[in-house]
């Protein structure tokens, strides 16, 4: 068979590109590993879709989060599982408002379980279209999932752990050629990128800083240097008045649906450190947003300026916490849900 096939010109030049093809892909693999780099999940609305297929698991089993990157960082998974026997479910979204996650929920009525929604104020409280954009494509494709895009994703989740290469945030063409830093021109504007190290995602969507950015500051400058040229291009001074009155409504009537299907819902203020917390009082002093938050909501919140164990972490590029600092920061807020919330777990209630 393999004399046949060499023997015509069409299949020789088949063969020699298959060939081509697997020695370019096996090169780029070796060399980004060699770089030390590893495999990291595209984060994208099929993995985040996964997800939200879970939370209809019973309230006493499983935990729902929903927010922006900080508590994608900050709470670590494995640490969660392995101390209350509970399944943490990541819905939250890199630079987006938790409010569609918490629409969506409060109008599926199927769900009743228990909802942890983290509170970045710059996007909770935010007017910009950008805050919502992403997690409304994510929402949008849990809706229409086709069988085609179930059976899609169960082939990735088993290819994508295995090679570096298939990371298309850093490593497909589009992104490729975004690191060429084109300057910005009429009709276009360039976003920074942020260092690859900053986050690789882990399969249960759970963001985490690489040894090497916790290491170099060099890196940990660079994003903090993003933060900057995103507080500067924000056109949006933080809301007040009528639209803010509006947004607490809003999220009222979401969380009393919730409630009212016998679910749980609780705020949590995860931690920021230096110039930028500094940055967020002044916008958004805590007794406008965050306590008038749980006022008008009735729901517990935790702020990590109230407790010892939360106040005193330091974020590398002031807006996220370490790998280290995640588990330790996990561990102090089951502490606080036990204790303080009356929360109870598999592993910590005799379940």
């Amino acid at each position: 068979i393999f004399q046949t096939m060499t023997a015509n010109p069409l299949s020789k030049a088949a063969i020699l590109m298959v060939a081509i093809v697997l020695t370019t892909l096996t090169t780029w693999e070796l060399f980004l590993r060699n770089k030390g780099i590893t495999p990291s999940y595209d984060d994208g609305p099929a993995l985040w879709s996964n997800n939200r297929s879970m939370v209809y698991e019973p309230a006493d089993k499983a935990t729902v989060f929903i927010g922006s990157s900080r508590i994608k960082y900050d709470l670590d998974i494995d640490t969660w599982k392995n101390i209350t026997g509970d399944h943490p479910i990541q819905l939250a979204v890199e630079g987006q408002s938790p409010l569609p996650s918490l629409y969506n929920l409060a109008d599926d009525k199927k769900f009743k379980g228990r909802l942890v929604i983290d509170v970045t104020e710059i996007l909770f409280f935010s007017k910009s279209p950008g805050a919502i954009n992403e997690v409304s494509q994510d929402i949008k494709h849990y809706k229409n999932l086709t069988p085609a895009q179930r059976a899609s994703f169960k082939l990735n989740k088993l290819v994508e752990p295995q090679f570096v290469f298939l990371d298309k945030d850093n490593f497909s063409l589009s992104a490729e050629l975004d690191k060429l830093k084109i300057p910005s021109r009429s009709g276009v504007f360039m976003m920074p990128i942020f260092p690859l190290d900053f986050g690789r995602t882990t399969f249960e969507r759970q963001a985490k800083m690489t040894d090497k950015f916790v290491a170099d500051t060099n890196l940990q400058n660079k994003v903090k240097a993003i933060w900057v040229f995103f507080r500067k291009n924000d056109k949006n001074p933080p809301m007040r008045g009528a639209p803010l009155d509006s947004i607490f409504q809003t999220v009222k009537i979401a969380v009393d649906k919730i409630k009212a299907r016998g679910g749980q819902v609780l705020f949590v203020r995860t931690p920021s450190s230096g110039a930028f917390w500094q940055g967020e009082q002044m916008g958004f002093p805590r007794e406008q947003y965050w306590d008038r938050l749980l006022q008008i909501t009735n729901c517990s919140g935790i702020h990590f300026k109230d407790y010892p164990s939360t106040a005193g972490f330091i974020c590398p590029e002031l807006s996220h916490l370490t790998p280290a600092d995640a588990m330790l920061f996990t561990k102090a807020l089951i502490k606080i849900l036990t204790e303080e919330n009356g929360w109870k777990f598999p592993k910590l209630s005799g379940q």
